[in-house]
């Protein structure tokens, strides 16, 4: 088992691995396999979406790991307006009421780069919590330039990507770039990873937080259940890959 210590470190060998989860179940099996942290979400189909507040709760409650909770009102880009920003306000406020670890947000705007107005008045309102910036940052024109314009706010420890668009694989010149240029923010890598690629990924970027979803399901489809077995393997991979 890891321990996420209360200074951000992380206990297992210095690296992290984190895991999408749907319900109550989905959680309990994630804690049990010995992943770091979940992300909660609604709506994999979508790319996720802000679960209910009855979901936060009980997964809150289900497990002693982190749960970072999605906070996207619908998935037709991560440009919002002014009344989806409020909302997502208020949801940022429940999800630190029910005694979530962090949240999970991006905001872009037209001319695809980071809302930086909109972004400040979503972190007030996330006080101690955890913010993660989710992979919102890989639609940007300069991925790079992004990352160094997220390093200006020390409440947002981590930032979700898969280097930008196409391969994650051909993208590791660019994950390498920004976590040169990432200040204080962990570098998580996902979207794109499995079995085929983690060691790769590992050896190359030496990053040390890991996201993933769909490859630790049955069938690899988001309507499935956690595999237990293929998500204690994918730990114990990296484990190797990284010592």
């Amino acid at each position: 088992m890891s321990l996420t210590l209360a200074d951000g470190t992380h206990g297992r060998d210095g690296y992290m691995v984190e895991i999408i989860a749907m319900t109550p179940d989905d959680a309990r099996c994630i804690e049990a396999c010995g992943a770091d942290r979940i992300e909660l979400i609604s709506a994999y189909s979508e790319g996720g979406l802000t679960p209910s507040y009855g979901m936060i709760e009980k997964v809150v409650r289900a497990v002693k790991i982190p749960v970072n909770v999605m906070i996207r009102p619908h998935a037709k880009s991560f440009v919002y307006r002014r009344e989806e920003i409020d909302i997502m306000k208020k949801d940022i406020a429940i999800a630190k009421e029910l005694g979530a670890n962090g949240v999970v947000l991006g905001v872009l705007d037209e001319s695809r780069q980071i809302s930086v107005e909109y972004l400040q008045e979503l972190i007030g309102p996330c006080g101690e919590l955890d913010i993660t910036f989710h992979r919102a940052i890989d639609e940007l024109s300069d991925i790079v330039t992004g990352i160094n314009v997220l390093s200006q706010y020390p409440q947002i420890k981590t930032v979700l990507t898969s280097g930008g668009r196409g391969s994650i694989t051909g993208n590791i010149p660019v994950i390498k770039k920004m976590m040169e240029k990432s200040g204080h923010i962990n570098v998580m890598v996902g979207g794109g990873l499995n079995f085929e690629n983690i060691r790769q990924i590992v050896a190359e970027t030496g990053a040390s937080e890991y996201h993933f979803g769909t490859v630790v399901r049955y069938h690899r489809s988001c309507f499935e259940g956690i595999d237990s077995e293929k998500l204690t393997e994918l730990i114990e991979l990296i484990g190797g890959a990284k010592s």
